[in-house]
């Protein structure tokens, strides 16, 4: 800098430098200050985690409010830094499941599993399969068929069950969207039936419907070729008739679903 060279070179104080050159005394004088960016940057990626769908406003008025004052320009640099004016992909949230053993009820209705599973016809459109099993006697209470299958669907096969078998105290299911649904969880609530989630990637948590998957798949998804919703459900019918009332299970001692139902009521 020229005042700089100035004092040294001709040895004049600061002042006379600064007269000399018509440089503010405080320019030269001033020294910048390191401004750190760290705590807005853990502000804004702690409510980007707590609030994935929030923007930039939402996030600078909640910083406000906590009673920080940083200029919304300085925040807005922060923000585009962090490429968080980016759209952003974020997975739904769900509660903590707790890790339930899979155990063996004592009676009937007392815990049903249910699970979907999905196929395709002839043509290429998909379908998909909601299994409902009670899991005392392992029989195979409903296989709903068809193209589109939303909770109210659920909600419908299970108030077609109660009419002839009643219903559980508890029913097991999986993270699926059909069974997280407000819908279901309030039909429940009403008739006191407890609906006990298995953490995700577990799905031995519900070994008994993932075994009667199992079946499905093999015998009756694998072994035919579906040219319409139709013909599926004609199948189902047949296969379901055989697996509860001429199918021994070797965890049943080699009874059927049926002869163990009958042997309990």
């Amino acid at each position: 800098m020229l005042v700089q060279f100035m004092v040294q070179e001709h040895g004049v104080s600061k002042r006379q430098a600064c007269t000399a050159l018509s440089v503010p005394r405080s320019t030269f004088e001033y020294l910048p200050r390191p401004r750190s960016d760290t705590p807005v940057i853990h502000e804004l990626q702690r409510l980007v985690d707590k609030h994935p769908a929030i923007g930039f406003w939402q996030s600078y008025f909640r910083i406000r409010r906590q009673g920080l004052v940083w200029n919304h320009k300085r925040v807005y640099r922060v923000y585009t830094a962090l490429h968080l004016n980016i759209r952003r992909r974020y997975k739904k949230r769900l509660p903590a499941r707790v890790k339930q053993a899979l155990f063996q009820p004592q009676t009937l209705n007392e815990v049903w599993s249910i699970d979907f599973m999905s196929d395709s016809l002839w043509d290429g459109r998909k379908f998909r399969l909601l299994n409902v099993v009670d899991d005392f006697n392992r029989e195979i209470l409903a296989l709903e068929a068809d193209l589109s299958l939303p909770s109210s669907k659920v909600i419908r096969v299970l108030e077609y069950l109660q009419e002839f078998r009643g219903l559980p105290k508890m029913i097991r299911v999986d993270n699926g969207p059909e069974f997280i649904s407000h819908a279901l969880d309030e039909w429940c609530r009403k008739r006191h039936i407890t609906l006990a989630y298995i953490q995700p990637g577990k799905p031995m948590q519900n070994g008994f419907i993932e075994r009667c998957n199992g079946s499905v798949r093999r015998e009756l998804l694998n072994a035919h070729v579906f040219y319409s919703l139709k013909e599926v459900r004609q199948k189902i019918e047949e296969w379901m008739m055989d697996y509860n009332h001429c199918r021994p299970h070797e965890a049943l001692g080699y009874r059927t679903p049926i002869e163990l139902l009958e042997a309990v009521v």
